[in-house]
């Protein structure tokens, strides 16, 4: 690899208001490789971030205590990276793509030596919020840089490497985190993303060139950016801690909820006033932003409600062991993975208002299939149709990005790719937690009917056990002390309990399938 050279195709000195220049004329396919591999090893490295810290939570607050916080070492992650999406995005369109990526790549860094370093939860979670800001930019960075360097005919095969990428994090990151903690500690989570980001730093550093034009004399919208952020903070926090730490009208969520508003409403007058907003308002009049960016949400409201739910489904209704769950699970990841390469194949003959349609109808049809779902389902059965819906979620995830990237001007493709990526994150945190805020009121109707009845013959030991703390119904060891006839009437009562998660990602995956269906169709598709 040689550092790329200042020519006449440098973006330097152009105005944005000048074409972009064809990635082919001044990046050889040598060059161009190592900056997708670099690119990509970045995105794996925060994929796998946030799914390998199931595995290694157990033993981390076994060596650092702190039980009482366990939750926000993941929430504190997602809420980070929920906040520096946009940010990160709005930057790539006034500054270089190369200087960003290298902050962002350094933060994330710097969060993992810290992180591996944890003496405490409280450090951890502090290191997990730099890790959250670093991974938003890499996020953000990812799918611009590859858009950036790609073609327009070759841009949805180069952008489907990535739902590639999420596939295997997703395949790996338990099995990683398992092995590191069982043979090595804990630490060695973190301490293992210094090598490969050092790597891909290097790459970025050495291969990566500036395609676009950027914004001259674009003042940045401090105001705009604190305000959105307060907003996304308020908004996500109050999701994921409404229906399971505190009620829904509780003074704590409705605190938090009334900060969004305000936050909201300072937002609107802020970018109204704005010379350069940091997200103009005037973007969600253009129908392809705004509707693409709304089928993303729904898509994944519907999918992320599912791979939080499911597995109690499968464990608790079906009576399956977790490594039969996680077989289960793995079809709607890779599911995922498979729809979106299929789609960055086909989209340019299909069109990308068609391949958005074919999504949601297989995310509409797989819903309607789990609405059959019962304790007599098999495990089979499960796989595919979360295989199935997995495919729709990988051609909406990837048409809808480049819906949303085309309905702007090529100077603003970095918050557009931003807010699509913002939109999936806002859609799944939202549709986990209105889904587990009607899951609670469901099972927990649907158990006390069944133990109040007298026909599941419990123990009175597990009776009180399952009463005091819902969950432990799920648990093997206490399913293993039911007699057959109360190990039946629990499982439909979960598979009762649970169907209200079906109905709701059904609902959401039909508002889907209206909006792709009302997704302005382009000449160029």
């Amino acid at each position: 690899m040689s550092r790329p050279r200042r020519n006449q195709y440098s973006t330097e000195n152009r105005s944005q208001t000048e074409p972009p220049i064809p990635p082919e004329q001044f990046i050889t396919p040598k060059r161009r490789f190592y900056v997708i591999v670099a690119a990509l090893l970045t995105l794996f490295l925060g994929a796998l971030d946030a799914l390998v810290m199931s595995a290694a939570m157990p033993t981390i607050v076994t060596d650092l205590g702190g039980l009482h916080l366990y939750s926000w070492v993941y929430s504190a992650y997602l809420l980070a990276r929920a906040v520096s999406l946009p940010i990160f995005g709005k930057l790539a369109d006034i500054f270089r793509s190369r200087r960003l990526y290298v902050i962002s790549i350094l933060i994330f860094l710097l969060g993992s030596v810290w992180a591996g370093l944890s003496q405490s939860m409280t450090q951890l979670i502090w290191s997990r919020v730099l890790q959250g800001i670093g991974a938003g930019g890499n996020f953000a960075l990812v799918y611009i840089v590859l858009t950036d360097i790609s073609a327009p005919e070759k841009r949805a095969k180069t952008l489907s490497l990535a739902s590639f990428i999420w596939g295997l994090a997703s395949v790996l990151g338990p099995t990683f985190g398992g092995f590191v903690v069982t043979y090595f500690s804990w630490r060695w989570i973190f301490f293992a993303n210094i090598p490969l980001g050092l790597f891909s730093l290097l790459g970025i550093v050495i291969c990566l060139v500036e395609v676009r034009p950027k914004k001259k004399d674009a003042a940045i919208d401090y105001l705009g950016v604190l305000t959105l952020s307060t907003a996304i903070l308020g908004l996500l926090t109050a999701f994921l801690l409404a229906g399971r730490n505190y009620a829904w009208i509780s003074p704590q969520i409705i605190g938090l909820l009334s900060i969004t508003v305000t936050a909201a409403v300072a937002f609107y007058f802020a970018e109204k006033r704005a010379r350069e907003p940091i997200l103009s308002l005037g973007f969600f009049a253009n129908r392809g932003f705004s509707i693409g960016n709304g089928s993303a949400f729904l898509a994944s409201f519907t999918i992320f409600s599912l791979f939080a739910y499911s597995p109690l489904f499968i464990q608790g209704a079906l009576g399956k062991t977790p490594l039969q769950m996680s077989v289960a699970m793995l079809s709607l990841s890779l599911g995922w993975s498979i729809g979106a390469l299929a789609c960055g194949q086909i989209v340019n003959r299909l069109g990308k208002k068609a391949s958005t349609v074919l999504g949601s109808l297989f995310l509409t049809i797989g819903g309607v299939t789990t609405l059959t779902f019962s304790t007599a389902t098999s495990l089979t059965a499960c796989t595919v149709v979360l295989g199935f819906i997995g495919v729709g979620m990988g051609f909406v995830s990837m048409a809808t990005l480049l819906v949303v990237q085309d309905s702007l001007d090529i100077s603003d493709l970095g918050v557009a790719t931003a807010s699509h990526q913002f939109s999936r994150t806002l859609g799944g945190t939202i549709g986990v937690g209105i889904s587990g805020s009607f899951v609670t009121l469901s099972l927990s109707g649907a158990l006390e009917s069944t133990l109040s009845s007298g026909t599941s013959s419990l123990p009175p030991s597990i009776n009180v056990q399952i009463q005091q703390n819902i969950e432990n119904i799920f648990r093997p060891e206490v399913q293993m002390l039911l007699a057959p006839e109360a190990q039946l009437a629990l499982k439909s009562a979960v598979a009762q309990g649970l169907s209200m998660v079906f109905w709701i990602s059904l609902f959401a995956s039909l508002l889907c399938l209206v909006l792709s269906a009302i997704l302005p169709a382009r000449k160029a598709d």
